[in-house]
């Protein structure tokens, strides 16, 4: 249950924080104005309190491992929204930050 919970959050952190970031783009490189940028924001502010939720209690860890999960999502994102058409390099590299996550977050500790 700890995984699934954690999981979840990190798709929540990564909706919030790349969807905040593309939206302050959309703002100011694609002159959509202050609503948009003001939106960003407050998505970027609210990715700020998700992480603290994770059952995991270490920054460090939880930051590290998140790193994978934003990139992977960078790239659904632009799929998404942006049709960009990831190369075999650009999946291998995020499937390899995907693995990543999976072995910081969720190995086996001794403790």
């Amino acid at each position: 249950m700890l995984v699934a919970r954690s999981i979840a959050l990190f798709a929540l952190a990564a909706l919030l924080e790349i969807g905040g970031a593309w939206l302050v783009w959309q703002g100011v490189r694609e002159h959509r104005g202050w609503l948009w940028i003001g939106a960003g924001v407050m998505a970027l502010g609210a990715y700020g309190f998700v992480a603290t939720l994770q059952p995991d209690a270490e920054f460090g860890r939880i930051l590290a491992a998140y790193g994978g999960v934003f990139v992977a999502g960078s790239l659904a994102w632009g799929v998404v929204a942006d049709g960009y058409r990831p190369d075999r390099y650009d999946v291998a590299g995020a499937l390899t930050c995907l693995i990543g996550v999976g072995i910081i977050m969720y190995a086996p500790r001794g403790g």
